[in-house]
C-alpha cells in the first residue's frame, strides 16, 4: 500500500533530504558517461540538506511529498512556483527498493491533484537525459519536450532535457 503525506516535520525533512542525496549521487554517477562534471551538478542541484529544503519547500506555495510503501519511506518529489504561470516539479526520487511497484506515479498524482489547486496553467519540469525512467514516467505523464526556461552552464547543456504540459 502506497500513502504520500507532504512534508512538515523535521523529521520528514531529513527522510526527504536522505532521498534528495541519493538522487544527487545517480544524477553524478551517471552524468560521468556524458562528461557531466560532478562538482556543477551537485552545486546546482543537489547541494541542499534538510533545513533548506524546509525553508525551500515549507510554504504555501512549494511543498515536499514522502511516499511510504506500507510505512517504510520509498520516494519524494516537491513543487515550487515557477515565475507567474508555472509550477516545477523538483526533486524527483523513488528508492531503488521501492521502484516498479507504482510509487512514482503516485507521487506524479499527488503532484498534479496540488498544482490544479493553484491558478497557474503549466507544469515544468527539467530533468538530465540520462535519468531514462524519469523520463518515460514525465512522457507518460503527458509531458512534451520544450525549450529550455532556465540557463543551464554550458559543461552541461548537452544532457539537460526540458518537459512542460498544460495543467
Amino acid at each position: 500500500m502506497i500513502s504520500v503525506s507532504r512534508v512538515g516535520s523535521t523529521e520528514d525533512f531529513v527522510i526527504a533530504a536522505g532521498f534528495c542525496e541519493a538522487l544527487g549521487a545517480l544524477d553524478v554517477e551517471l552524468g560521468r558517461a556524458h562528461g557531466v562534471p560532478a562538482e556543477i551538478v551537485t552545486a546546482l542541484f543537489h547541494g541542499e540538506n534538510h533545513e533548506s529544503l524546509a525553508r525551500k519547500y515549507g510554504s504555501d506555495d512549494a511543498m515536499m511529498f514522502i511516499a511510504r510503501w506500507e510505512g517504510a519511506p520509498a520516494g519524494c518529489i516537491a513543487l515550487a512556483p515557477f515565475e507567474t504561470d508555472a509550477m516545477e516539479i523538483h526533486k524527483f526520487f523513488v528508492d531503488p527498493a521501492f521502484r516498479g511497484r507504482g510509487v512514482g506515479n503516485v507521487l506524479m498524482q499527488r503532484v498534479f491533484a496540488e498544482a490544479k489547486k493553484s491558478t497557474r496553467t503549466t507544469m515544468l519540469v527539467n530533468t538530465a537525459a540520462y535519468l531514462k525512467s524519469a523520463l518515460s514516467l514525465y512522457e507518460a505523464f503527458g509531458f512534451d519536450h520544450c525549450p529550455p526556461f532556465h540557463a543551464v552552464p554550458a559543461e552541461i547543456s548537452h544532457t539537460e532535457v526540458f518537459m512542460s504540459r498544460p495543467l
